[in-house]
């Protein structure tokens, strides 16, 4: 099965592509959709956009997770990265894939073992995890991160959509 994982940021959106079989784990690829901060807000948003729909059309993932959102102490940054992560969920959304959301501390936990891990021990694990994503940056590492908690909590998270939706579990 191949998992897209997404690090929504309206100025960079970190996403990484693992395949998980059987419980192992491979790296597919990663990088960041980074957007113009000269553009006014809707342009931007429509440059995530493109640029996820480019990987969901590049690695075709069956499923992607996405990062929930802290809230910040600035109401206007967490407005804009509420609306990044929007798009962040949307986008393979209208491509019919199955979209979970985590907490970022549930990631750190299932990656380092903490939740609390710096972003530094998270980029240390991933290359450990995944070899072939030995350096890569935060953000993509955060994003990679993402789709291996997804990896290893999925069946939970389908669970829990069912007996959202009222169906039995």
């Amino acid at each position: 099965m191949r998992l897209l994982g997404l690090d929504p940021g309206l100025g960079t959106t970190g996403w990484g592509v693992i395949e998980f079989d059987r419980g192992r784990l491979a790296y597919v690829a990663c990088g960041i959709v980074v957007t113009d901060s000269d553009r006014p807000l809707a342009r931007r948003l429509v440059q995530l956009a493109d640029g996820l729909e480019a990987v969901l059309a590049a690695h075709r993932p069956d499923e992607a997770a996405v990062e929930e959102t802290f809230v910040n102490r600035n109401a206007v940054s967490t407005l804009k990265l509420g609306q990044a992560r929007g798009i962040a969920l949307l986008v393979p959304a209208r491509a019919g894939l199955p979209v979970a959301e985590y907490l970022p501390n549930l990631v750190k936990k299932t990656v380092v073992g903490t939740g609390h891990a710096a972003k530094e021990q998270v980029q240390m694990m991933i290359g450990v995890l995944l070899p072939g994503a030995r350096s890569v940056s935060a953000d993509a590492a955060d994003a990679l991160a993402v789709a291996i908690c997804h990896a290893h909590h999925r069946g939970a998270s389908a669970m829990a959509a069912r007996v959202a939706r009222g169906e039995r579990a």
